[in-house]
């Protein structure tokens, strides 16, 4: 290992401070958040659900998220509809090698979707090819599409409904975003359906 790793430590949670301080400061992506858990609770209380998909350390996202919902967050309540496209491995990978790893989720959202439900696409980047095609289906379905991305928004810009941009290039300090933000918008949707 190069360098101090007390300074390594104190850098990385420094760098993720900051960028959480931004997201704090941003008037307008705080309102983008609370839209998102608006549209998440009107969805629900409708009796549609919420899925979510991404790669790698995205698709780990996705599943806690999807857990938090339609486990328990903060309260002891009836569960809420909420899966991650990422989880079925035999789907997954039969999908890819007929098909191709462009079309894993757009394949399952066409197979559990309906309008009115909400699809959240995590990318860091903003450009991965398998969740573009997935939020792209979900538009021709009406199902409510949410971009969580980096600072670009990527070419998922063009495809969500609502997108939120972390304020940072920097692939760790952006997932660590998503799950501030995922994890504010669980309680928002809690809060709002079961109110103490």
């Amino acid at each position: 290992m190069t360098g101090n790793p007390r300074d390594i430590i104190f850098t990385a949670i420094g760098q993720s401070v900051d960028v959480k301080q931004l997201i704090q400061a941003d008037e307008l992506l705080l309102e983008t958040i609370s839209m998102v858990a608006i549209r998440c609770t009107d969805a629900l209380s409708q009796g549609n659900k919420i899925m979510f998909c991404g790669n790698g350390g995205s698709a780990a996202d996705a599943q806690h998220l999807a857990a938090e919902l339609s486990g328990r967050f903060y309260r002891d309540r009836p569960p809420l509809a909420a899966v991650a496209l990422t989880v079925n491995t035999s789907f997954l990978t039969a999908v890819a090698n007929d098909y191709s790893f462009d079309e894993v989720f757009a394949r399952m959202l066409k197979s559990i979707g309906h309008e009115g439900d909400v699809l959240f696409g995590l990318s860091t980047s903003g450009n991965s090819e398998n969740v573009i095609r997935a939020m792209q289906e979900a538009k021709s379905m009406k199902i409510i599409t949410v971009g969580l991305t980096g600072l670009t928004g990527g070419k998922m810009a063009a495809c969500s409904d609502i997108l939120v941009k972390v304020p940072s290039t920097d692939t760790a300090r952006i997932q660590e975003s998503h799950i501030l933000i995922g994890h504010i918008v669980c309680e928002l949707i809690e809060k709002s359906m079961f109110p103490a």
